[in-house]
C-alpha cells in the first residue's frame, strides 16, 4: 500500500479505536534492564509523541500498576506486556506477551523460576569477573531498583560505575562478551512451552527481534509451524537489530503462516541507543492483539 494511502488508512483506524497512534509495543523500564521507572517511561513516551506504548519488562509485570496510574496524566494508552526468556537449542528466543492474566499460576510460576535463575547466574558471573576486576555483588545491586529482574545489563552498569568501560554497550562488547569466559547461560523454558503458557493465561505471544543473526538465525520453519499451531500470534519484524536479509525471511514466514507483523523500539532509556517510536506497529495489528487478549486489557486515556 503506497505511503499516502497508508497514512490515510491509519488516521481512519486511529479515529475509530480507543487507542492513539503511533504505537510502540516493546519497551523496558527499571523493573528489568531499562533506566527509567515505569512512570518516567510513560512520560518519555508522551514527550516522544507516542499515542500507545507497551512496557515489556523481562519476566516481570511489576511495572504495570505504576504505568497504568500515569495514563490519565500522559494521555498515552498503556498496553500491559512482558518479554519472556526462552531457549531453543543454541538460540535465545525472547517472547513478547501481551494482555495476559498476571495472576495465572502456571505463567507466574515460570516467571519466578526464570528470575531466580537470572539472579543466580548474575551472581556467578560477578564472582568470575571479580577474579580479574574489582567488582562486587553490592556494586551490581547498587545499579538496580527494588524488585528488578537482575541481569547482565546491571553488571554492565556496575562496570561503568567502576570506570572499566564508558557505557553499557562497551561492556557487552568487551568484558561481558562470551569470548572472555565470564558468560554463563540461565534456565529458560522452550518457546513452545512458553507460547502455550502465554495463551493459557489469556495472552497474545509475539517473537521478539527474531532475525538479529540474519535469516539463518531465524527459528527453523518446522519448529515455527509448531509454535503457530500452539498459538503464536506474530513476529517482531521492524526492529533495529533484525538484519535486512533477516527481515525479508521474516516477512516470507509471516505470509506463509498467516502471522501478524509488529514493529517496536525495544527502548531501554539510557541503556541502549534505541529511541522511542523509531519502529512502530500498525493500528490494525494492535486491534487484533486486543481482540485476542483475554487476561488483561489496555488502559486508555
Amino acid at each position: 500500500m503506497p505511503g499516502p494511502r497508508r497514512r490515510a488508512y491509519t488516521e481512519r483506524m486511529s479515529s475509530a479505536l480507543p487507542f492513539r497512534t503511533p504505537i510502540d509495543l516493546h519497551t523496558h523500564s527499571s523493573v528489568s534492564d531499562g533506566t527509567e521507572t515505569p512512570t518516567e517511561l510513560m512520560r518519555s513516551a508522551a514527550a516522544a509523541g507516542l499515542g500507545t506504548v507497551a512496557i515489556t519488562d523481562h519476566d516481570s509485570t511489576s511495572g504495570w500498576a505504576d504505568a497504568s496510574a500515569d495514563v490519565a496524566l500522559t494521555g498515552v494508552t498503556f498496553v500491559p506486556g512482558m518479554e519472556l526468556s526462552t531457549r531453543h537449542g543454541w538460540r535465545s528466543v525472547h517472547l513478547l506477551a501481551y494482555l495476559f492474566d498476571p495472576t495465572d499460576a502456571a505463567l507466574t510460576g515460570e516467571m519466578a523460576r526464570i528470575r531466580d535463575a537470572r539472579l543466580t547466574r548474575a551472581e556467578n558471573i560477578v564472582n568470575r569477573i571479580a577474579v580479574d576486576y574489582a567488582l562486587t555483588w553490592d556494586d551490581v545491586l547498587a545499579q538496580t531498583t527494588d524488585g528488578a529482574t537482575v541481569g547482565r545489563p546491571h553488571i554492565a552498569d556496575a562496570l561503568v560505575a567502576r570506570g572499566y568501560v564508558p557505557d553499557r554497550s562497551a561492556a557487552f562488547e568487551s568484558i561481558l562478551h562470551p569470548r572472555n569466559g565470564y558468560f554463563e547461560p540461565h534456565y529458560a523454558p522452550g518457546p513452545l512451552e512458553a507460547v502455550r503458557l502465554v495463551r493459557g493465561a489469556g495472552g497474545v505471544p509475539v517473537i521478539a527481534h527474531p532475525a538479529t543473526r540474519g535469516r539463518d538465525g531465524v527459528v527453523p520453519t518446522d519448529y515455527l509451524a509448531k509454535l503457530v499451531d500452539a498459538g503464536l500470534f506474530g513476529l517482531e519484524v521492524d526492529h533495529r537489530e533484525n538484519t535486512p536479509d533477516g527481515k525479508e525471511r521474516l516477512l516470507e514466514l509471516a505470509a506463509q503462516f498467516g502471522l501478524r507483523v509488529t514493529g517496536s523500539s525495544d527502548y531501554h532509556g539510557a541503556g541502549k541507543p534505541n529511541r522511542l517510536g523509531e519502529n512502530t506497529t500498525a493500528p490494525e495489528v494492535l486491534e487484533a492483539i486486543i481482540a485476542e487478549g483475554r487476561g488483561s486489557a489496555p488502559v486508555y486515556a
